[in-house]
């Protein structure tokens, strides 16, 4: 299957979404699992072999498990789904109720739902490298302060020394994958983009609303390559971005964040738009950048982002802190 669901990816996000989600985009299905049967996917977690809890959360209820399937490593990321408004007639009408305790005024209980209103969202990256399973392991993290001198001599070179894979970006930007989900698309080789939703959104809800777009230009790795020379670019992003939701799903622009990460989770210039009312994997202040301020620094100053010291967090096992504590930066 060629790169389904959160799709396979040989990037490792530096921040990982403690963002119990991660990227949820970053799916993926084992080859062998076949395209589009049911049977194959029960087949594939009925073979499922755990061998450890790399994290879990009962905040965001997920948990991420390392395993085997037919002797290949996997990792399987369960997510509870949200409750549905549209669902409610029937979750009450429809399911079974065991009291656990009754106190006064106050009882609480276990809810037994219909199956199908029982869902678990399941993420399957597989075979799964040892930097997926780092990725998804619970680490501590450090806050990093990176100037411009540090990108050119430390962060840069890392990456460039990298073997992160972006075929799977070039799949959905030349229709090979995913074509069916793109909900919009501006095809100018400048600044076009095409935008699609977001697997960690399920669009049944527009509390959690989560789309991508992804530039066309392959020569802009992430915030420190733009210049003023790509405001036009940005601009198209946001203004047609925010039209083309407008219309999709009919949520105003008043009611999104729409920004960029640093460190970005794959280097391929791609903007975030998700609900503000949704506390989004990655929004915090030490890694997103609104949009709308990236292109009043770049008005203001044309090289703003060459030379501006950015902080960004990253986790203890990242190759990239290695080479920021070997250069004394820490």
């Amino acid at each position: 299957m060629a790169d389904s669901g959160k799709r396979k990816r040989e990037v490792v996000d530096g921040n990982s979404e403690t963002e119990g989600q991660e990227e949820t985009r970053k799916n993926a299905v084992c080859n062998e699992a076949g395209d589009n049967d049911d049977v194959a996917s029960e087949f594939l977690l009925s073979g499922f072999e755990t061998k450890a809890i790399l994290r879990d959360s009962a905040r965001e209820k997920n948990i991420f498990v390392h395993g085997k399937i037919d002797d290949q490593e996997a990792v399987v990321i369960l997510e509870k789904t949200p409750i549905r408004e549209d669902s409610l007639s029937e979750l009450f009408k429809n399911s079974r109720l065991k009291l656990e305790m009754r106190n006064d005024i106050y009882s609480t209980y276990h809810l037994h739902p219909p199956p199908h209103l029982n869902e678990i969202k399941t993420t399957v990256v597989c075979p799964a490298t040892e930097k997926h399973v780092k990725k998804y392991l619970l680490q501590e993290t450090f806050l990093l302060e990176e100037t411009g001198e540090d990108y050119r001599s430390i962060t840069l070179p890392f990456i460039q020394s990298q073997s992160f894979s972006l075929q799977w970006v070039y799949n959905i930007l030349e229709k090979k994958a995913e074509a069916d989900r793109i909900i919009y698309e501006d095809p100018d080789p400048e600044v076009g983009f095409v935008l699609l939703p977001d697997f960690k959104w399920d669009q049944k809800q527009h509390d959690d609303l989560y789309l991508i777009a992804i530039v066309h230009r392959k020569d802009i790795k992430s915030l420190r390559d733009l210049t003023s020379e790509h405001i036009p670019l940005l601009c198209n992003i946001r203004r047609r971005g925010e039209d083309a939701i407008q219309k999709r799903y009919g949520f105003p622009a008043t009611k999104l964040r729409v920004y960029l990460h640093y460190q970005p989770s794959y280097y391929h210039l791609h903007v975030h738009f998700t609900s503000l009312s949704y506390d989004a994997p990655g929004c915090g202040v030490e890694r997103a950048h609104l949009l709308s301020n990236v292109i009043q620094n770049l008005q203001n100053e044309p090289q703003y982002y060459h030379s501006r010291t950015l902080s960004f967090p990253l986790r203890a096992d990242d190759g990239l802190l290695s080479r920021f504590k070997d250069a004394g930066r820490l």
